[in-house]
């Protein structure tokens, strides 16, 4: 298996991805094709494709922010079970963010991802059950996620302003012991991941202030 990275929806695997990701998500978390442009060609974010035998079988994006010492999971996609792509994926992304901490001077103290809350969520995720919510909160609590103790809402990706419900913004510390974050670091991180959305819906803006009158929020297990 390959870990190739796509940096333009030119690229010949990039459409692949794209049908990968609509089969899999609900619209409202699928960036427009031609809108991806601009994404890819950012050097801060990194978009990379499993590819086994010449099909994309699996994709994550991530990015790194060295002024906040955090690294963001945009998200992970496993399109065939019995390959060990999560594994794959997991073991080249953790390499590359280790390396990009380190180009930066800076030591990572854990990343964001947003994760989908089963009971919240009857989407099917293209009948893929590596994909199933349950599956994979599971195992992002093996790996060390834990949610963040707050009620969690972002913008569409589809750019119509309106509000997403049914995931938790969730932590992978780098310490194992660390028992919660400061709310300005959430606050701070989350103003600037969505900054590229121009249309963000009320609910949005009333969850940041509400952050703001916070000093620590807890890490929960998931």
């Amino acid at each position: 298996m390959d870990y190739v990275r796509i940096q333009s929806i030119d690229h010949p695997l990039f459409a692949k991805m794209h049908e990968l990701m609509k089969t899999v998500f609900p619209p409202e978390e699928v960036l427009a094709f031609e809108k991806w442009q601009a994404p890819l060609e950012d050097e801060g974010i990194h978009v990379y494709v499993a590819v086994h035998e010449g099909e994309v079988v699996g994709t994550t994006e991530y990015r790194y922010y060295p002024a906040l010492r955090v690294a963001m999971t945009d998200f992970t996609i496993i399109g065939r079970p019995g390959l060990g792509i999560g594994r794959f994926l997991l073991r080249n992304r953790s390499r590359d963010l280790q390396r990009l901490a380190e180009q930066s001077g800076t030591e990572s103290i854990g990343m964001f991802a947003e994760i989908y809350d089963p009971v919240q969520s009857t989407y099917e995720f293209g009948g893929i059950y590596p994909m199933s919510p349950y599956v994979r909160r599971e195992v992002l609590s093996h790996i060390g996620y834990m949610r963040l103790d707050f009620p969690y809402v972002h913008p569409s990706w589809e750019e119509d302003g309106s509000a997403v419900r049914g995931l938790n913004l969730s932590f992978l510390p780098a310490d194992e012991d660390r028992t919660e974050l400061d709310a300005s670091l959430v606050t701070a991180f989350l103003a600037h991941y969505y900054s590229a959305l121009p249309n963000k819906p009320d609910e949005w803006y009333a969850m940041m202030e509400q952050l703001k009158g916070q000093d620590k929020l807890t890490l929960l297990p998931l």
